[in-house]
């Protein structure tokens, strides 16, 4: 049985690791829009514990990101959108694949977390991204690409293969370590 304590450290690793792999982004083309693998001891927080302890960590590594890496009003708009996007990701995991771990339940966790984090972002880019971005970090993307353009033709493509992403290269880590990870589980 694990201890509070073994929990609570394994939780700060976690949050830590999501935290140093948040401030490694991979361009994927699109500009500002960028894909990192903070995700990953995200879902591994939900495959150990639960649901609430990846969103702990999801919580802790963007208090770290405000704290120690903050790019001013760029990160005030974008890590909300990123907060929403992770949680509605390992979301679909927690309600599809956690509990009964199979590739077919794999694939559709994957296949509704990416379309789920595409029509939030065209929520949240519409929304809230969009008239932020003009009023604060001073980039009017309706004005400089036009919004239709703007989601259609980048947040959208992004978000679909930013979910792969997040999808292949989660099920890589979870696969190689799979056996270390029985010694920690629940």
């Amino acid at each position: 049985m694990m201890t509070n304590t073994r929990k609570l450290t394994i939780l700060a690793v976690l949050s830590a690791l999501s935290f140093l792999l948040m401030i490694f982004q991979m361009s994927v083309g699109i500009g500002f829009l960028k894909v990192d693998f903070s995700t990953i001891p995200i879902l591994l927080a939900l495959v150990l514990f639960d649901l609430r302890s990846s969103f702990l960590v999801l919580i802790v590594r963007s208090v770290l990101q405000l704290a120690l890496n903050s790019k001013g009003a760029e990160t005030l708009v974008g890590l909300p959108i990123n907060i929403v996007a992770v949680f509605v990701f390992v979301l679909a995991f927690a309600l599809i694949w956690n509990k009964k771990q199979t590739l077919k339940r794999f694939v559709l966790a994957s296949l509704v977390g990416t379309l789920g984090i595409t029509i939030a972002m065209l929520v949240v880019n519409y929304y809230y991204a969009i008239p932020l971005y003009a009023k604060f970090v001073g980039f009017d993307i309706a004005g400089n690409i036009g919004v239709e353009k703007y989601l259609l033709g980048m947040v959208v493509p992004f978000n679909l293969l930013e979910g792969l992403i997040w999808a292949v290269s989660f099920w890589m880590v979870h696969t190689l370590i799979q056996s270390q990870l029985k010694r920690y589980e629940k």
